[in-house]
């Protein structure tokens, strides 16, 4: 969970300074979709069933990979603040969320 929460806290930091930088659109969408990922997971630590837990880790994972869009979206574009910052907690936070979605269907 400390991954997580670190990794919203870059998110949220980043933003700022796209905010700063009049990037709005783009601080939207980042800090939405960055910040619930984390969101979902704590959500999924208190499921209802197998299936209900693996549901919200998915969505935990749709919103990683609209993350990575948005980031990426930054990255190449001249106009934005490089965001190297989140390149390697937004690599581990997906390491151990696919890790963890595998291993729950393996024990299905």
């Amino acid at each position: 969970m400390r991954k997580v929460v670190a990794f919203a806290l870059l998110i949220i930091e980043y933003c700022e300074i796209l905010e700063t930088n009049k990037k709005y659109i783009i601080a939207n969408q980042l800090l939405k979709s960055g910040t619930s990922i984390g969101a979902h997971i704590h959500e999924a630590q208190n499921a209802e069933s197998r299936a209900d837990f693996i549901h919200k880790l998915k969505i935990a994972a749709k919103e990683l990979e609209e993350t990575k869009y948005w980031v990426t979206l930054c990255e190449r574009s001249k106009q934005y603040e490089n965001p190297a910052v989140l390149k390697e907690p937004f690599n581990e936070l997906a390491l151990i969320l696919y890790k963890i979605l595998s291993s729950s269907y393996k024990s299905k």
